[in-house]
């Protein structure tokens, strides 16, 4: 049973990913969405060889399907799916490394200030034209907030989790007021997008996007893959010093991963919270507090969550529904499970 469960985690991402391609506006059966994505696939090999063999080998593919399934399916649906996608592992694993470094289950990049502080950056450089990328704007930002959120937590030269929950709150205030402050001062014109973008959605997600963000988030989901086992070591706290183990430049490394990949996130589908409180939880549950086990499961987990929620706000009324207001307002029962289960200790 405990295989069984682990490998339908693991594959997760594939019926999640065949259902969300088929759901929406205009329906497509599941079995062209299939032989399309295969057909399209065969496509691009032809293409790669017809390149690498100057055109000595090369084999012709048609797609037998209307015009209007081929634009939907590859033009607007799947490289909002994949983006979702990437966005989902990315929140997840997010709060599955910041819960392992702050030995709390009640964190994640929501709570900690990296979301508020790379929407306002984000928001900064879109609201007001600052000369300035999005997403380095959003990644300084985000830093920014984590720093300022370590420091006020630090007390007697350690953090405790009550004091990195509050210090999180009071940096979140600080960042959501500053935004509100650049909404005001802000032109009509530009003040609907932005309040439509921080209630978090992928209706704006196109291929330059999953382009741009899919790098990123790749190197950082490896670092962190390939790094989970010192998680295990993080978890452990105040031990992890005496046997030698570098805890202050492990967690510098983790938090700087942890909000570049979420500052990317943030800067192409607004805040959309919750999703690294749950995830985790959810897999921990059922395997453990192992990060060997605990970082792919999240990971394949978080997307299928994200993908599954998305399909759902594009698809439950006739108007689509903003994705932060769909993980929120299941997210919210779930947080407050979780506080009346440990206490806000992670040992509770």
């Amino acid at each position: 049973m405990r295989k069984a469960l682990h490998l339908s985690f693991l594959l997760s991402p594939v019926p999640a990913l065949i259902v969300s391609l088929c759901i929406g506006t205009y329906p497509i059966p599941p079995s062209a969405v299939v032989s399309m994505v295969l057909l399209k696939g065969a496509q691009l090999v032809s293409e790669v060889l017809k390149t690498l063999t100057l055109g000595k080998i090369s084999f012709s593919v048609t797609i037998p399907y209307p015009s209007v399934y081929q634009t939907i399916l590859f033009e607007i649906r799947l490289p909002r799916v994949l983006m979702a996608m990437l966005v989902g592992s990315v929140l997840a694993i997010s709060g599955a490394v910041l819960q392992a470094i702050f030995r709390n289950p009640l964190v994640n990049s929501y709570i900690l200030g990296i979301s508020s502080g790379a929407a306002f950056g984000a928001a900064l450089a879109i609201g007001l034209s600052v000369g300035v990328g999005v997403t380095p704007s959003a990644f300084a930002f985000a830093l920014l907030a984590v720093f300022i959120t370590t420091s006020l937590a630090r007390v007697g030269g350690r953090i405790t989790p009550v004091s990195l929950v509050l210090a999180g709150i009071i940096v979140n205030a600080f960042f959501s007021a500053l935004t509100s402050l650049l909404k005001f001062l802000m032109e009509h014109d530009k003040l609907a997008s932005i309040v439509y973008w921080l209630m978090g959605s992928f209706a704006n997600s196109d291929w330059g996007s999953v382009r741009v963000a899919f790098p990123v988030i790749l190197v950082g989901c490896f670092l962190i893959y390939s790094m989970r086992w010192q998680l295990n070591v993080l978890s452990f706290g105040e031990e992890a010093k005496i046997v030698g183990v570098e805890t202050e430049k492990l967690k510098f490394v983790f938090i700087v991963v942890v909000s570049m990949i979420t500052a990317v996130s943030i800067a192409f589908c607004g805040i959309i919270g919750w999703v690294g409180l749950m995830i985790p939880h959810i897999v921990r549950m059922a395997f453990g507090p192992d990060h060997k086990t605990l970082i792919p499961l999240t990971i394949t987990l978080g997307a299928s969550f994200m993908v599954l929620a998305d399909t759902l706000a594009r698809s439950v009324a006739t108007y689509e529904i903003p994705i932060g207001i769909i993980t929120t307002l299941l997210g919210i029962p779930f947080f407050a499970y979780l506080l009346r289960k440990t206490g806000g200790g992670w040992d509770a």
